[in-house]
């Protein structure tokens, strides 16, 4: 070790203790201070790192003062903005974003827990710090204009509808959701604010999929908005593993661990079956629907929530896609690999390697990731007399490929099979 670099570190470990001292201290307790010295050092730095992460993850109050200074201007209107500027009754809880383009809240709304969502990426353009106030982007809100007439409001909405989810039969009554959406006073007529505010709310990725998919069942419903920041029912368990270790601590967390604990975690198996029906029927739901079909591009425990009642709950749609919306992203696309040709996380096309560009439709149907995904979740803990057979059917489930337009038949055989499987085992107990 270089001699300067010796000279360093005994400053660094010794400088607080003088000379007099060190000498009265025995060898052993020198090394123990040693230790304590580096273990504070090393926890300063990821406490450090921590809030770091934090204060640029968590940045809900810049959104809130973007959307309060806005609502008071007269530019946005909605359902919540009452209750989150002047009465203060919607309040931020626990930050919950995993990204800073996109802030998650749990939050209370008239003392009800509710999710809390603001996500433009504009908005939260500052100088960069974590207290900085949002610069006032124009594009934000800039339509539609004054003078926008209601017939020519629809038309937008009309269009921009069509592209995202292609052309519908009922795409008409999409646009009369949306209408009656921000209609916020129900007066029968659309204020300038309102449908600025509905048509940033549109720009999110999540929100046309939650507005196609509200009277499914297992989607998230959508409580209020103002602005572009809107509220959804929270679900009391918006994982379906309850551990999840947070990234920068999984390098000391083994697998085989984390694994253990969740299985110990887990509800009782009936439970688990109760959820994974309904599972299922969210699959089923989202193939060839009232607005067409679309995909889950990223199938992860951390998706597919429950509430107290085991039923199961799509804590976020910020994943599902609508099947226009892929198909949009691969057109043209230019590829080497499969690879290139991935929309999300794990929708992914092949990559026609002659004509090096991607083809349009996703190999990998919802129905084999979510199969995937029950491996993990559903087998620990299954009736003796039911392992081998559903064991065989979710294998059966999860090897599924090959174009949507093809395989139509064999999906949903292989889905009510698996449905009816574990159906009849809890059909007759307290769990259904």
């Amino acid at each position: 070790m270089p001699r300067n670099l010796r000279r360093l570190m005994h400053l660094v470990l010794f400088c607080p203790l003088s000379k007099g001292l060190q000498s009265r201290l025995p060898a052993v307790k020198v090394k123990y201070l040693v230790v304590a010295w580096l273990g504070v050092l090393v926890a300063s730095w990821v406490i450090y790192v921590q809030y770091s992460s934090y204060s640029e993850l968590c940045r809900g109050h810049v959104c809130t003062m973007l959307i309060c200074e806005h609502y008071r201007r007269g530019i946005i209107s909605g359902s919540v903005c009452k209750s989150l500027c002047e009465e203060k009754t919607l309040t931020l809880q626990r930050c919950l974003s995993t990204s800073p383009a996109h802030q998650v809240y749990s939050a209370v709304w008239r003392e009800k827990a509710v999710i809390v969502k603001c996500g433009i990426e504009d908005a939260l353009r500052g100088d960069g710090g974590p207290n900085s106030l949002p610069k006032r982007d124009a594009s934000l809100y800039d339509k539609p204009t004054r003078g926008t007439s209601m017939d020519e409001f629809r038309e937008m909405l009309h269009s921009f509808l069509k592209d995202s989810l292609g052309e519908q039969p009922s795409l008409g009554s999409l646009v009369s959701r949306v209408v009656s959406l921000a209609d916020v006073n129900s007066d029968g007529k659309v204020s300038l604010a309102e449908a600025k505010s509905v048509w940033a709310l549109l720009q999110i990725d999540e929100f046309v999929p939650m507005l196609a998919l509200q009277d499914k069942e297992h989607a998230p419903r959508l409580l209020g908005f103002c602005g572009h920041l809107y509220a959804t029912e929270r679900v009391a368990n918006g994982a379906l593993f309850r551990l999840d270790v947070p990234p920068w601590l999984q390098p000391l967390v083994p697998e085989a661990l984390s694994s253990a604990l969740n299985r110990w975690l887990a509800p009782a198996w009936p439970r688990r079956a109760r959820i994974t029906i309904g599972l299922l029927e969210f699959v089923e739901e989202v193939f060839h629907g009232a607005y067409g079909s679309f995909y889950m591009c990223d199938a992860s425990p951390s998706r597919v929530g429950y509430n107290a009642n085991y039923d199961c709950k799509i804590a976020d749609l910020g994943s599902v896609a609508s099947e226009a919306a892929v198909r949009a992203f691969l057109r043209g696309r230019t590829c080497q690999t499969n690879a290139d040709c991935t929309f999300g996380r794990d929708c992914t096309a092949t990559c026609d390697r002659l004509a090096k560009q991607c083809n349009t439709e996703v190999v990998q149907p919802n129905l084999a990731k979510v199969c995937a995904l029950l491996r993990d979740f559903l087998l620990f803990g299954a009736p003796a007399d039911l392992l081998d057979d559903l064991d065989r059917q979710l294998r059966t489930c999860v090897t599924l490929s090959g174009l949507a337009s093809q395989m139509e038949v064999h999906h949903s055989l292989v889905l009510n099979n698996l449905k009816t499987l574990l159906w009849k085992k809890i059909s007759d107990t307290k769990y259904s």
